[in-house]
């Protein structure tokens, strides 16, 4: 945090995420450089135990953490895969589906086993974002972003990451891997989340 400190910190380890919520504020908060949004690996920030029983309570732990770790307003997000005829599930367990966290195709390669037997029809699925703003002086806010499809029958496309190659977005054919980084930006779940977070964190950074 030398030359360049940042002015907001992003609660999560994984690259391909700081990236796309980067590209995501970037249009929102114009006064804001890249540069001053960095993800807690950056900052050496311990993970925290994610406890919580929903989306948004996890996404509290994770920034009410940094933010008290790095003194600096914190962006955190709990996302997760929502499966209709497996009763929501893998909901907040989505990274760590298989049993070994953040292992993408195993996770994905188990999901559509799970699903081999289940009718175009009845593959209905969502994806559920909860973006949560944490500042140092205890400030909380929590916006939630859904974004709705159905589960192709195999993983499509190289774009995205997660259960990105699985999702068929509402009148889309191509699955959520298949869009582009815009197209995808423009109507995800977390899109719509930290969207509606835009505001605070203007707020927060006194904007």
């Amino acid at each position: 945090m030398s030359a360049s400190a940042p002015r907001l910190v992003l609660a999560t380890h994984n690259p391909h995420k700081v990236g796309e919520l980067r590209a995501i504020l970037a249009p929102l908060l114009p006064g804001l450089d890249p540069v001053d949004l960095v993800g807690a690996r950056d900052l050496g920030a311990p993970e925290p135990v994610e406890d919580g029983l929903t989306f948004a309570a996890n996404a509290l732990l994770k920034a009410r953490a940094l933010a008290a770790f790095t003194g600096l307003p914190a962006l955190a997000d709990d996302s997760g895969l929502c499966v209709d005829v497996l009763g929501g599930a893998p909901g907040i367990f989505s990274a760590r589906w298989a049993g070994r966290h953040g292992d993408d195709v195993a996770n994905l390669d188990l999901l559509l086993a799970q699903l081999e037997d289940i009718a175009p029809e009845h593959r209905g699925a969502r994806f559920t974002c909860a973006a949560a703003l944490v500042t140092p002086d205890g400030t909380e806010h929590v916006e939630i972003g859904h974004l709705v499809g159905r589960l192709a029958l195999a993983a499509r496309g190289t774009g995205g990451f997660g259960y990105d190659p699985v999702l068929i977005p509402e009148g889309e054919t191509r699955t959520c891997a298949e869009l582009t980084p815009a197209e995808k930006n423009a109507i995800s779940h977390r899109g719509q989340a930290f969207r509606a977070l835009a505001p605070a964190i203007a707020v927060a950074l006194g904007g």
